[in-house]
């Protein structure tokens, strides 16, 4: 049996034990929203009355995104209060055009470990479940990265993580890779090109990422570069010692701002563990200064890449693994003589591509190079 990715071998992965929805707001209502959204960040009532509980509003919740584009506001919360503050009998007139809560259940799973670069470990982590035929977002992160399923797929991770060799271990709460543990120094290659996936075609990645950039293709979904912004991923810094304005409260200034003005680019990551991970529109930078409490380079930025993915049925699979093997450098992908690092974000309706500024060209010949071969 040919060894898995050092991606994926490493890898710790925790399903997050709560259930979640994603809710869809249109842009042009993104003001009506605009209160429900601040409440849901900024949480004025600790969770279940607790009176005692003082954690920061930045770990709340066990996860939750909250990321608006060009394309639309998306968020993935958990279910109960996706209900109390989205549902749309609540405002005074609903329409068609309203938020829509997607009427399917969520799980999250949070990956950590050591492995490849971030285009890499992209492609490594959907892959087994992209041939498995189960659909999933993904969401990168400062910190970690995030696959979320339906939650009536539960089942069919676990099988196809198992299948890979992962066990639930009591001690770490996670799946891991037992062999992992012995391997660590061992060289490995990308088994991609031979998984027995539990669904009928596609066999192989390859084939996977031709079907992909094809149905694309048949909806007529092009990549969309919007030239005038750039992304900083970063972080928001713990509280520090001196008696200034708090960390915590200068980023919640700095969010709140942010959020006012509808930015044409903001994804906000909450979890229970980890600081606030961003990802903005360099121009949103001055919203946080002088109290410098963003971690992270701010020099560098990226480049989006969006898919509208609204003519796709929401459980429509292989999207982000197909994507990322035609950038990272899938099995027997030559179009590229050096794989491009990328970051992805899943929202409800778009999926973005983010790469250095020096790669956009690349990136961008490269998908249009996928769509020519899936032409011939």
């Amino acid at each position: 049996m040919e060894q898995q990715s050092s991606s994926l071998m490493s890898a710790q992965i925790h399903f997050v034990n709560a259930r979640f929805s994603l809710v869809h707001i249109p842009l042009h209502r993104y003001n009506t929203y605009l209160q429900p959204i601040l409440r849901l960040i900024f949480p004025v009532d600790p969770p279940n009355g607790d009176a005692e509980y003082d954690s920061s509003w930045a770990n709340r919740y066990p996860f939750l995104n909250i990321s608006v584009t060009p394309t639309e506001c998306s968020l993935v919360c958990l279910k109960s209060l996706a209900e109390e503050l989205f549902n749309t009998t609540a405002f005074s007139t609903t329409t068609s055009n309203d938020a829509v809560i997607v009427s399917e259940d969520l799980v999250v799973m949070s990956i950590e470990g050591e492995g490849l670069e971030a285009g890499k470990r992209v492609l490594e982590l959907t892959s087994p479940l992209a041939l498995a035929g189960i659909s999933i977002f993904f969401i990168t992160t400062y910190f970690s990265d995030y696959i979320i399923v339906p939650a009536k797929s539960k089942g069919q991770v676990v099988r196809a993580l198992e299948d890979r060799g992962f066990r639930f271990e009591e001690s770490a709460e996670a799946y891991v890779n037992p062999a992992a543990r012995h391997d660590r120094n061992r060289s490995s290659t990308s088994s991609f090109g031979h998984l027995s996936p539990s669904t009928p075609p596609p066999t192989t990645v390859d084939e996977l990422q031709s079907r992909t950039f094809a149905l694309l293709e048949r909806h007529a979904i092009l990549p969309m570069v919007d030239a005038d912004i750039r992304l900083l991923q970063c972080a928001g810094r713990r509280n520090n010692s001196d008696g200034s304005l708090t960390d915590e409260m200068a980023l919640q200034v700095g969010l709140t701002k942010c959020l006012l003005y509808q930015p044409r680019f903001l994804s906000l990551t909450l979890t229970e563990n980890e600081a606030a991970s961003l990802l903005l529109d360099r121009r949103l930078i001055s919203n946080f200064e002088p109290n410098n409490v963003l971690l992270g380079n701010t020099e560098d930025f990226l480049v989006p890449i969006m898919l509208d993915l609204q003519p796709l049925p929401l459980d429509a699979t292989g999207i982000v693994c197909g994507v990322a093997g035609k950038l990272a450098g899938g099995p027997t992908d030559g179009s590229l003589s050096n794989a491009i690092e990328m970051l992805y974000l899943s929202t409800a309706r778009t999926g973005t591509v983010m790469v250095e500024g020096r790669d956009l060209g690349h990136a961008m010949a490269a998908l249009r190079t996928a769509k020519k071969n899936d032409e011939k």
